[in-house]
C-alpha cells in the first residue's frame, strides 16, 4: 500500500512580548480641584500660590500644591505651618483623596481603550497591559501620542512610558524622559542604571538605609559600571551585600533585591486588574407617549419585576433606585430612592416610587422610563415560611423606615443600633437609617438584660456585707425594698481607651424583692482600688 502523504506542518505565530503602560498623573489632586472650579477661578486658582493640605496628628500638612505653590517653596509632605513660613500667602484647600482614588479607578476603567486590562497603582498611577495591541494605533510611539492627548483633552497632566515590565515601566515614567520605550530586546540594566533607587517604588525607610550606605543609581545597586557593562562579580557581591542585610524584609516594597529582580523580569510581579461592574439596569421604549398616571404606574410595575430579576441574577439587594422619564420634548425628570436594608421585593419598589411620581408633568408625554440600581449589596436568597406569610400581612422594619424616610425626608427618621461596647448605655446609638451600621459584637446571650434601662443611673443606698458582700437591702426613691433574691455579679470594666484612669469598674447585680419585682443595680468601684472613696451605689434597669 502507498504510504500516507505527510501533511506539512503548520508554521504557530510567536507570542507577542509583553508591554506593560505605565501612567502617572503627576498632578491628579490639583487637576481635580481645578476642574471642579470655574474657568473664571481658575486662572485665580493658577495664578495664587495654593497647596491641597490633609489633617494629621501633628497638624495640617501638604499633600499637593499648584505651580505658584511650588515655586513658593510648597512641598508634597510639608507642614502647613513650615511652609506659610515660606510664604505667607499661601492659600489652603482641604484636599480629597477619596475623591482622587475614585476619580483613579474610573480612570483606570477608561485607560482599558488602550489595552484589555488595567491596574490600579495609587494613589495617582495606572498600569495598562497594551500586549499586543499597539499596532491598533500604528505603533508605539503613536500609542503613547495618543495617552498624551487624551488625557491632556480632560485637563489631567501625564507622563507615559512602555516597558516589558510594571517595575521598569513605573520607573521609567516617574524618574525618565517623557514617552520613553524600552523595547524587549533591550537591556532593561543599561537603560535604567542611571535611575535613582526611588525609582524602585520603596518606602522611605528602605531608601534611607541605602543612601546611607552610598547605593544613589540603579547601576550601584546592581552592580553596573558606568558605561552601562554589567560586571557579574561586582553584581554578586553587591547582591550578597544587600541580601544578608534586608534578609528578613519580604515585603516587595522592604527589599531591594526583590524590586530589582521585579523590574528586570527574573520575578513575576502580580497585578490586580480592575474589572467593570456595571450596575443593573432596565428600561421600556414605549411605542406611544405616556400621559396618564395609570399607565405610567403599570410600566413602572414591569421595571421593578425586571429590576428585581436582574438583581437576583447577581445574588444583590437594591440600596439605592433612580428613576428616569423620557419626555417627548426632551427634558429628563428623575426621582431617587434610598433603601434603609437591601430589598427584591417588587411591590415595595414600586409603592416607594408611587410616592415619588405625584409631580411628574408629563407634558406632550413620556417616551422612555429607565430604572437603575445605582447601589446594590450582597443579599442572600432565603426560602420563607408560607404559612407564617399567609397569616401575617404586617409590614417590616426596613419597609416601614423606606415609607417614613419617603414621606418627612431621610432627616427625619433615626433607628437605634447596636455599638461595641459593653458599658450599657454605649451599647446603642442612634442614627439616620441611611447610614452604615457600625461594627458590633455578638449578642451576650449568657448576660440577661433588663427590658427598660433609665436614662441616667440613679443612685440608691444599700445595705451589704462588707468588704464587697450581695445586696441585702436597698432605698430607692424613698421606699426600702427587702431582697429576696440575687445573682451576681457581672462586672464590666471601663473601656481604657476611651475613658479616663480613675473611672472605676462596675459590678452588676440581677436581684429581686419580696414583692416580685425585679431590679437591675451596680456598685461603682471595690474598696482599695485607689480611684475614689466608698464604692457608690446605682439603679439602672428595671425587668418586666
Amino acid at each position: 500500500m502507498p504510504e500516507p502523504c505527510a501533511s506539512p506542518a503548520i508554521p504557530q505565530p510567536k507570542p507577542s512580548p509583553r508591554r506593560i503602560l505605565a501612567i502617572w498623573l503627576a498632578r491628579l489632586s490639583v487637576d481635580r480641584w481645578r476642574r471642579a472650579s470655574t474657568p473664571e477661578a481658575s486662572q485665580d486658582i493658577d495664578a495664587a500660590p495654593t497647596a491641597l493640605i490633609l489633617d494629621t496628628a501633628h497638624g495640617p500638612r501638604i499633600t499637593a500644591a499648584n505651580d505658584a505653590g511650588l515655586a513658593a517653596g510648597a512641598r508634597a509632605g510639608m507642614l502647613l505651618a513650615d511652609a506659610r513660613a515660606l510664604c505667607p500667602d499661601l492659600v489652603a484647600v482641604p484636599g480629597d483623596p477619596a475623591g482622587d482614588l475614585a476619580a483613579l479607578e474610573k480612570l483606570a476603567l477608561w485607560a482599558q481603550r488602550w489595552g484589555p486590562w488595567s491596574a490600579l497603582d495609587p494613589p495617582d498611577g495606572l498600569l495598562v497591559d497594551v500586549t499586543g495591541a499597539a499596532h491598533l494605533f500604528g505603533g508605539e510611539e503613536h500609542l503613547l501620542k495618543d495617552v498624551a492627548a487624551a488625557f491632556a483633552a480632560r485637563g489631567l497632566t501625564t507622563r507615559a512610558a512602555l516597558a516589558p515590565t510594571a517595575g521598569a515601566a513605573w520607573a521609567l515614567a516617574h524618574y525618565g524622559r517623557r514617552q520613553t520605550i524600552l523595547a524587549p530586546d533591550e537591556d532593561p540594566l543599561r537603560v535604567l542604571a542611571d535611575l535613582p533607587v526611588a525609582a524602585l517604588r520603596l518606602d522611605d525607610d528602605v531608601l534611607t538605609v541605602l543612601r546611607r550606605l552610598g547605593i544613589k543609581r540603579l547601576g550601584e545597586l546592581a552592580g553596573v559600571s558606568g558605561a552601562g557593562e554589567a560586571d557579574p562579580a561586582a553584581e554578586a557581591a553587591a547582591r550578597d551585600a544587600l541580601r544578608r542585610r534586608f534578609r528578613n524584609r519580604h515585603a516587595p516594597a522592604a527589599n531591594p533585591l526583590l524590586r530589582l529582580d521585579q523590574l528586570l523580569g527574573r520575578v513575576p510581579e502580580p497585578l490586580l486588574p480592575v474589572i467593570d461592574r456595571p450596575m443593573p439596569l432596565v428600561q421600556r421604549r414605549l411605542m406611544e407617549p405616556l400621559r396618564h398616571r395609570a399607565l405610567l404606574d403599570h410600566v413602572l410595575e414591569d421595571l421593578a419585576a425586571d429590576m428585581v430579576r436582574a438583581l437576583e441574577a447577581r445574588g444583590e439587594g437594591a440600596r439605592r433606585l433612580e428613576l428616569a422619564l423620557w419626555r417627548v420634548d426632551g427634558e429628563v425628570l428623575q426621582r431617587r430612592i434610598e433603601l434603609a436594608a437591601a430589598t427584591r421585593e417588587a411591590s415595595h419598589i414600586t409603592r416607594l416610587f408611587a410616592a415619588r411620581l405625584d409631580d411628574v408633568a408629563a407634558g406632550f408625554g413620556i417616551e422612555m422610563v429607565q430604572l437603575r440600581a445605582s447601589w446594590s449589596e450582597p443579599l442572600g436568597l432565603t426560602q420563607a415560611d408560607l404559612d407564617a406569610a399567609a397569616e401575617d400581612h404586617g409590614t417590616a422594619l426596613a419597609a416601614c423606615i423606606d415609607r417614613l424616610s419617603v414621606r418627612l425626608g431621610p432627616k427625619a427618621v433615626t433607628r437605634p443600633v447596636p455599638r461595641a461596647s459593653h458599658i450599657p448605655e454605649r451599647a446603642q446609638v442612634w442614627q439616620p437609617p441611611l447610614a452604615p451600621v457600625p461594627a458590633s459584637q455578638h449578642p451576650l446571650a449568657f448576660h440577661t438584660r433588663p427590658l427598660k434601662l433609665l436614662d441616667v443611673p440613679e443612685p440608691i443606698a444599700v445595705l451589704h456585707a462588707a468588704p464587697d458582700g450581695v445586696p441585702q437591702r436597698f432605698r430607692w426613691r424613698g421606699a426600702v425594698r427587702e431582697v429576696a433574691r440575687v445573682e451576681g455579679p457581672e462586672r464590666i470594666a471601663p473601656e481604657w481607651w476611651r475613658e479616663r484612669s480613675t473611672t472605676r469598674l462596675r459590678d452588676y447585680y440581677r436581684i429581686e424583692d419580696e414583692a416580685g419585682r425585679r431590679y437591675w443595680i451596680y456598685r461603682q468601684g471595690i474598696i482599695g482600688d485607689r480611684r475614689g472613696g466608698v464604692p457608690m451605689w446605682f439603679l439602672q434597669g428595671l425587668y418586666a
